[in-house]
């Protein structure tokens, strides 16, 4: 009896961490639902033009800035696209993504931040889902324009294949995330979908449904921009 005790709480105590690690991926997909709903409801937002002709969305959460000052350490949180060849369908299952540091500018020290990530080209996109990416090496970033009255059409938002931003303490602007880098997270990928299963195949080749945690995020941008507005001709490999 007391074996068998002893056996029941080796095998709890190795289930443990994975059932808490997966409730963590579960609030970090709830989250990045909550925070591109309240940031595209506020009156002074990305603008609906740029969103439109978007092909994917990376949103990260409550990124603490203290995690890029030690070595290591990364914010977390999810990216959608487009689906389809030509990036024309409905929002994909979410691929869970890391943001690791670099010369981020905060406006504000001290306190969580939330990033949202506008890629806004094919390339951009794959380059993206297939390894890390260095923002501004690899793929050009540009801080993005902000107000439903911004010009959308500037020489920066027209080149960069990123354009970020950042909501601190409520204020909400663009911001330069050149010299971070982006990658997948595929281990948080494996937790949440509890198989191997790659950025790529879960953007591109539709390889699972969208979790219940992620619905939120994919119906609201669903919702929010169903159609892209792209140029049909940018959208060709």
């Amino acid at each position: 009896m007391i074996k068998r005790i002893s056996s029941c709480l080796m095998a709890l105590a190795m289930i443990a961490p994975a059932l808490l690690s997966q409730d963590k991926e579960a609030d970090r997909l709830d989250n990045c639902g909550t925070v591109i709903k309240e940031i595209m409801d506020i009156p002074d937002d990305i603008p609906q033009d740029l969103i439109d002709k978007a092909e994917c969305v990376i949103v990260y959460p409550s990124v603490l800035k203290a995690a890029f000052v030690v070595g290591g350490s990364y914010g977390r949180g999810a990216m959608t696209c487009r689906t389809g060849e030509h990036y024309t369908g409905p929002w994909s299952a979410p691929s869970m993504m890391a943001l690791e540091g670099g010369s981020i500018g905060f406006q504000i020290g001290g306190q969580a931040t939330d990033f949202v990530l506008l890629v806004m080209n094919p390339r951009g996109a794959h380059s993206i889902l297939r390894s890390k990416v260095k923002l501004g090496a690899d793929a050009s970033v540009a801080a993005g324009p902000k107000g439903r009255t911004a010009d959308a059409s500037t020489d920066a938002t027209l080149r960069a294949e990123v354009l970020s931003y950042s909501r601190s303490r409520g204020l909400f602007a663009g911001v330069s995330l050149e010299g971070s880098t982006v990658r997948p997270d595929n281990d948080a990928n494996e937790r949440v979908y509890a198989k191997k299963v790659t950025a790529e195949e879960i953007i591109f080749r539709g390889a699972v449904a969208v979790p219940p945690p992620g619905q939120k995020l994919i119906a609201y941008l669903n919702r929010k921009s169903p159609k892209n507005t792209s140029d049909p001709n940018s959208l060709k490999e």
